[in-house]
C-alpha cells in the first residue's frame, strides 16, 4: 500500500477543519481536489474517515484513529524535509577541518570565525594532525578540508593556494637577536633549533634543513617530546629558536618575541585541498567563502556571490 503525501494533506486539513470546503481553502486548491483525494486514501484503506453532511465533515471511529496514527509520521516526514533543505543550502550540518598551523590569529583564523558568523548552524569541527594523516582523512571523507603548506596537490584530491605567511623565527625576548627588526639566514648560523616530534614539528624541520643549506647554513637541530604550545614555552624560557608562521604573531606568551625572515623566499603559501567526490555543502560554502576572503575568487562560481553572503571586503593577506 501506498499513501500519497498530498492525500494525507487533505485528510488532516478535512479533519482538523472539520470541512472539505475550508481544507481547500488553506491548502489553496479546488474543493473537487480535497474530496477526490480522501476518497482515494479511503479506497487504498478500505474504510470511511468522514461522515459527510450539508453543513461540514466528521470523523468516523476509524478516522479518529487513523489521524491519530498518521499525525506524528507526518510531523516526522515534514522535519525530515526541512533538515534536509536547510542542509542543502549549508543552512545547518557540520565541516570537519584539517589544521597545522595556529589558530590563535591570522587568516584561517579569520576564515574560520567569518565562515561561522555567516552560517550559525553549521559546526566547525577541527582536527590536529600531519600532513600524511589529514591527506588520509579527506580521501576517506573523515576530514571534509584541510589547509596544508604548499600548493603540491595529492592524489585524488583537489586543491587551491588560498593565503601566505611569511615565516617568522621565534625567540625569547632576551635572545641577541630579539631586538632585531628582521633577520636572515647566516644570522641564524650558530643557533640551536628546537623542533617538536609532533606535527607540524617534522615539516619544520625539513624546511629549516631546505632552507638553511640553499644559504649556506648547516643548522643545529635538537627534536623535542613537546606538542606546539610546549614548544613555544621552551623557546619563551630561552631553550633554544624556532620557526612559526606569521598566525603565530598573536600567541601572548610572556616572553615570546617573533621576528620576520628577510629573505623572499621565506613566505610559505597555504591551500586548501578536499576530494573532488566530496558533496557536503557546508564545504563548498567555506571554500567560496575562502576564495573571496583571500581575493582569489574563482570566475564562473559561486565565489563571486559576495554581496549573497555577506562578505564586505577581502582579507589583507600581506605579512
Amino acid at each position: 500500500m501506498s499513501l500519497e503525501n498530498a492525500h494525507l494533506r487533505c485528510f488532516i486539513a478535512a479533519a482538523n477543519r472539520r470541512s472539505f470546503r475550508e481544507a481547500a481553502t488553506v491548502l489553496r486548491v479546488r474543493q473537487s481536489s480535497v474530496s477526490r483525494a480522501i476518497s482515494r486514501l479511503e479506497d487504498e484503506l478500505g474504510v470511511s474517515l468522514f461522515v459527510r453532511h450539508r453543513s461540514g465533515a466528521r470523523l468516523t471511529a476509524a478516522g479518529e484513529r487513523f489521524l491519530s496514527a498518521v499525525l506524528p509520521a507526518c510531523e516526522q516526514l515534514e522535519t525530515a524535509q526541512r533538515i534536509a533543505t536547510t542542509a542543502g543550502r549549508a543552512e545547518t550540518g557540520i565541516v570537519h577541518v584539517g589544521v597545522l598551523t595556529s589558530l590563535a590569529g591570522g587568516f584561517l583564523r579569520s576564515l574560520l570565525h567569518g565562515y561561522r558568523k555567516l552560517n550559525p548552524g553549521i559546526q566547525i569541527d577541527v582536527h590536529d594532525g600531519s600532513r600524511d594523516s589529514h591527506l588520509a582523512a579527506i580521501q576517506k571523507h573523515a576530514l571534509d578540508v584541510a589547509f596544508l603548506t604548499g600548493t603540491e596537490c595529492a592524489p585524488y584530491c583537489e586543491c587551491a593556494e588560498i593565503w601566505r605567511e611569511r615565516v617568522h623565527v621565534a625567540l625569547w625576548k632576551g635572545h641577541h637577536l630579539a631586538g632585531r627588526h628582521c633577520l636572515d639566514w647566516d644570522d641564524l648560523r650558530k643557533e640551536r633549533f628546537i623542533v617538536s616530534r609532533f606535527p607540524p614539528g617534522m615539516e619544520v624541520q625539513n624546511y629549516i634543513v631546505r632552507r638553511a643549506s640553499r644559504c649556506g647554513v648547516r643548522p643545529n637541530i635538537e627534536i623535542k617530546n613537546a606538542g606546539r604550545e610546549t614548544l613555544m614555552n621552551l623557546v619563551s624560557l630561552g631553550q633554544g629558536i624556532t620557526l612559526v608562521s606569521a598566525a603565530w604573531a598573536s600567541v601572548g606568551l610572556p616572553d615570546l618575541v617573533l621576528r620576520p625572515l628577510s629573505d623572499a623566499h621565506d613566505v610559505i603559501p597555504f591551500s586548501a585541498v578536499w576530494s573532488a567526490q566530496n558533496d557536503n555543502p557546508a564545504l563548498r560554502r567555506l571554500l567560496s567563502i575562502a576564495h573571496m576572503m583571500s581575493g582569489h575568487a574563482r570566475p564562473g562560481t559561486s565565489d563571486w556571490a559576495a554581496p549573497t553572503l555577506g562578505i564586505t571586503r577581502l582579507y589583507d593577506v600581506n605579512a
